[in-house]
């Protein structure tokens, strides 16, 4: 089986999620639209694999929003093609915070900015627990989804939306990915003054993700399953 990770920038890996992929049977095929040397200026031309020629398809998360079309040029228009080409296939797509916005918009709802930003570990609101558990999960993030047509929430808190499914595709607006490797690498590139500016202390944020490293892997884990079995395998 086949999947297709499409990863934005340098930092954000698949984590925790592709670790579960491949536990799973699944080959990963990794893309890197925006390389390191651009990640400032990520308005760059890129070439995006054909969504047929996959079994399921991961789009992660990225330091950018989604529709601000001037910085991270046209290759955003071509992602949301992408992902729309395979919600109509019924090839299952997992799209994690940026991802997830991108997955919306693609199916015809929207993206927003958040009332207030989210970073660090939150609970949320679940309505099903077997399928999205409560957390904690790891939170960074300035915008929220609004929903297509069609698509079921399952999950939110006071912020907005943090998790829905359409057919066979499910978005997060969370971090399940994360890796002690990934948040170091998140605030050494800008990450630390952004958590300071929003009453965040990195040091703390630091520790407390490592002694949340085994649940992290459990949550992640329950949820890949989930989407797999329950979302990605369904017939309807």
């Amino acid at each position: 089986m086949r999947a297709l990770v499409i990863q934005h920038d340098h930092l954000t890996e698949p984590g925790l999620v592709g670790a579960r992929l491949v536990e799973r049977g699944y080959g990963l095929s990794t893309v890197t639209v925006v390389p390191e040397q651009r990640h400032r200026a990520p308005d760059v031309v890129f070439d995006f694999p054909d969504a047929a020629d996959w079994d399921l398809v991961v789009s992660l998360g990225a330091p950018w929003s989604v529709y601000d079309e001037t910085a991270v040029g046209s290759w955003i228009g071509e992602e949301l093609a992408l992902l729309r080409k395979a919600h109509h296939l019924g090839i299952p797509v997992l799209g994690v915070c940026f991802g997830a916005q991108a997955l919306t918009t693609a199916l015809g709802g929207s993206v927003e900015a958040s009332p207030r930003p989210e970073i660090g570990w939150t609970e949320i609101d679940t309505y099903d627990a077997s399928l999205v558990g409560r957390g904690p999960w790891m939170q960074w993030h300035y915008d929220r989804c609004v929903l297509p047509p069609g698509a079921e929430e399952l999950a939110r808190n006071e912020v907005g939306v943090q998790a829905f499914r359409v057919g066979r595709s499910l978005g997060v607006q969370f971090h399940p990915e994360i890796t002690m490797w990934m948040l170091r690498g998140w605030l050494a590139n800008g990450g630390e003054q952004q958590a300071l500016r929003h009453g965040v202390d990195p040091g703390q944020l630091l520790a407390l993700s490592g002694d949340l490293e085994a649940t992290a892997r459990a949550n992640a884990s329950h949820l890949v399953d989930g989407f797999l079995d329950r979302v990605a395998g369904a017939t309807d």
